[in-house]
């Protein structure tokens, strides 16, 4: 809940400065990343951690002929419900529709009686909350160490390039496809492993500049 708060008052009082500035909001959020990865290193340490599984899902479960960690089915079963819940509220619930309503105008969702200001802090604040929940459940498997931020935020930006920017499905898309290409680049081409992800990422914006599910 931490981070939820802190997402909270970099939303009120530093990106709402830069209201639909898409690249002010970005450079300020790379400055509180460097700012984030600095303290981190002088609270914790340079040195590379290592985050223990939880016991119940040490273990291995076979499927079909093979074996897999059950940590991380456990992460694929959680993230697909996570992407479910976030779909159907989006869709399927008021709150989603006072959020796609405010994105799309903002001056007749106001008018309308919408709090905008207040619903854009607490969607932060869930993306803020969901970011922390995803790199906790990812620190068994990646580690920790200096610099892995960065790794993930370029992984990132190309999941939304990929996908579409403000589309959900383009980001659940977007990452099973940029996750494939990591994976089998590092395993059969390591040499050319961010070759594999960024010429995809290349001819995808050559054919569509907004996205997979990006709206024009």
């Amino acid at each position: 809940m931490a981070i939820a708060v802190i997402g909270i008052v970099i939303e009120r009082f530093f990106l709402r400065r830069f209201h639909l500035q898409e690249l002010p909001q970005a450079l300020v959020t790379f400055g509180f990343l460097f700012i984030f990865s600095d303290l981190a290193t002088v609270i914790w340490g340079a040195d590379p951690q290592s985050m223990p599984k939880p016991i119940v899902f040490s273990g291995s479960m076979q499927l079909g002929g093979f074996y897999y960690p059950t940590y991380r089915l456990f992460i694929i079963v959680f993230g697909l419900l996570v992407a479910a819940l976030l779909w159907w509220l989006q869709d399927g619930t008021r709150i989603g529709a006072m959020v796609r309503a405010s994105v799309d105008d903002e001056e007749i969702a106001r008018a309308l009686g919408i709090n905008v200001s207040l619903l854009f802090t607490m969607i932060f604040a869930l993306g803020a909350f969901l970011a922390a929940l995803g790199g906790v459940m990812g620190g068994p498997i990646v580690g920790m160490y200096p610099g892995a931020d960065f790794e993930v935020l370029l992984l990132g930006f190309v999941v939304v390039i990929i996908g579409g920017l403000g589309s959900l499905k383009g980001a659940l898309a977007g990452g099973l496809v940029v996750g494939l290409l990591d994976t089998f680049g590092k395993v059969f081409f390591p040499e050319l492993a961010l070759f594999t992800v960024f010429a995809p990422m290349a001819l995808i914006l050559a054919v569509r500049p907004a996205g997979l599910f990006g709206r024009e």
